[in-house]
C-alpha cells in the first residue's frame, strides 16, 4: 500500500485492539473525593474500605488466577497519610487506597512473593489491574516531584495523593503522564517493520515507539519517529487504542501506520536492527525460537497481533529482562 493512499493496511483484521491488560478498570475514580479530608478520613473508616500495600512499588498476590492481597483499611493502624492514596470506590461505595512503602520489604513467607506490574498485570481481573497500574503510576511521580519546580521548595502532598502543594510559593502540582506513541508499521506487500535495541538479547524485536515532541499531534511524532529510527516514510496513520504504562508514568498511544517498504537504516542508538515480517517469516521464526516478542501485557504484543490476525503463542524466543512497552 502507498503511504498515500486511504488508511486501509491490509489483512489487519476490523475494529481496534479491544481490551488492553494495563487499560482496565471496574472503579469510579472519586476525583471530588481526593480533595475531601475530611471525606477521606471517614472512607478510611469504613468497615469494607480495602488497601493496596506497596513495597517498593512491588505487591502480593493470592491464588490461582491472582488477585492482589487487599487488606481491610481499617486494620492499618496510625496510616501514614503522606504515602496514602485514593484509588477509587466500587459500585457499593467501598473505597480503596495504596500505602505507599517507600522501602523494600521482604514477603512474608517463600509462598508470598512480592510481584510488580509486568509480572501480574495480564493475570489480574479488571478491577485489580486498574489498582495496581493506578497505583504504581502515582508512587512514581511522588518519588520524582518531591520539589517544587518554580523554587525548589519541598512539596507536600495532599490527603487523597492527587496532588502536591508548595509551602512556599502555593503553587499547585498535578501527576503528569507523557504521551508516547507506538506504531504497526505495515508496508504495501503488508510486512510489518519490527525493531531490535542493542540492550535487548539477540533475537528479540518489538514494534517502533518513541514520546511525543512539544507541540507535536501524536500522528506527526508517528512519521517522526519511525523516519527518525528507520528511515522509512510513512504516510497514513489510524489510531487503534492506548494503554498506561507506568514506568514511570507514560501513556502509550498504539497507532497502524501505512509505509512504503524502504530498506531500513536504523540509527544505531536507540535502534540497532529492523526487519520487514511477513505472517509467514514471523511464524516460523517465532516457532524455531529464533525470534522473541513482547509480552501479552505490552501493547506492542497486540499490535503485532492485530496485523497478524489472530493471538500469537507464548514466545519460546529471547525475551530477556530489557523494559517492553
Amino acid at each position: 500500500m502507498h503511504p498515500d493512499e486511504p488508511d486501509e493496511p491490509g489483512a489487519t483484521g476490523a475494529g481496534g485492539l479491544g481490551s488492553l491488560a494495563l487499560a482496565r478498570s471496574t472503579l469510579d475514580r472519586a476525583g471530588v473525593l481526593r480533595l475531601d479530608e475530611a471525606g477521606l478520613r471517614v472512607a478510611w473508616a469504613r468497615e469494607d474500605s480495602r488497601v493496596l500495600v506497596l513495597h517498593d512499588r512491588r505487591v502480593r498476590v493470592l491464588g490461582d488466577p491472582p488477585r492482589l492481597a487487599l487488606v481491610p483499611a481499617r486494620s492499618v493502624t496510625d496510616p501514614d497519610e503522606e504515602h496514602r492514596y485514593l484509588l477509587g470506590r466500587d459500585a457499593t461505595g467501598a473505597c480503596y487506597f495504596a500505602l505507599d512503602l517507600t522501602a523494600p520489604a521482604a514477603p512474608a513467607d517463600p509462598g508470598d512473593p512480592l510481584v510488580g506490574v509486568r509480572d501480574v498485570g495480564a493475570l489480574l481481573d479488571d478491577r485489580d489491574a486498574g489498582l495496581l497500574v493506578h497505583a504504581v503510576a502515582l508512587s512514581h511521580w511522588h518519588a520524582g516531584h518531591r520539589h517544587c519546580p518554580r523554587c525548589g521548595a519541598l512539596t507536600r502532598p495532599e490527603p487523597g495523593g492527587h496532588r502536591r502543594r508548595c509551602p512556599v510559593d502555593g503553587s499547585e502540582h498535578y501527576p503528569r503522564t507523557d504521551p508516547a506513541v507506538i506504531m504497526a508499521v505495515v508496508d504495501e506487500q503488508d510486512r510489518i517493520l519490527l525493531g531490535h535495541q542493542g540492550r535487548w538479547p539477540e533475537g528479540r524485536f518489538s514494534t517502533l515507539a518513541g514520546f511525543v515532541d512539544p507541540g507535536e499531534s501524536a500522528e506527526a511524532a508517528v512519521r517522526r519517529e519511525v523516519q527518525e529510527e528507520t528511515g522509512v516514510v510513512v504516510g497514513a496513520v489510524r489510531y487503534l487504542g492506548s494503554q498506561p504504562w507506568p514506568f514511570p508514568g507514560s501513556l502509550m498511544l498504539g497507532f497502524v501506520a501505512s509505509a512504503r517498504g524502504d530498506r531500513p537504516t536504523v540509527d544505531g542508538e536507540e535502534i540497532s536492527e529492523a526487519r520487514w515480517f511477513t505472517r509467514g517469516l514471523l511464524a516460523s521464526e517465532l516457532a524455531a525460537g529464533r525470534l522473541g516478542l513482547p509480552p501479552e501485557v505490552s501493547i506492542a504484543r497486540r499490535l503485532i497481533e492485530y496485523w497478524y490476525g489472530s493471538p500469537l503463542p507464548a514466545s519460546p524466543g529471547p525475551v530477556g529482562t530489557a523494559p517492553v512497552r
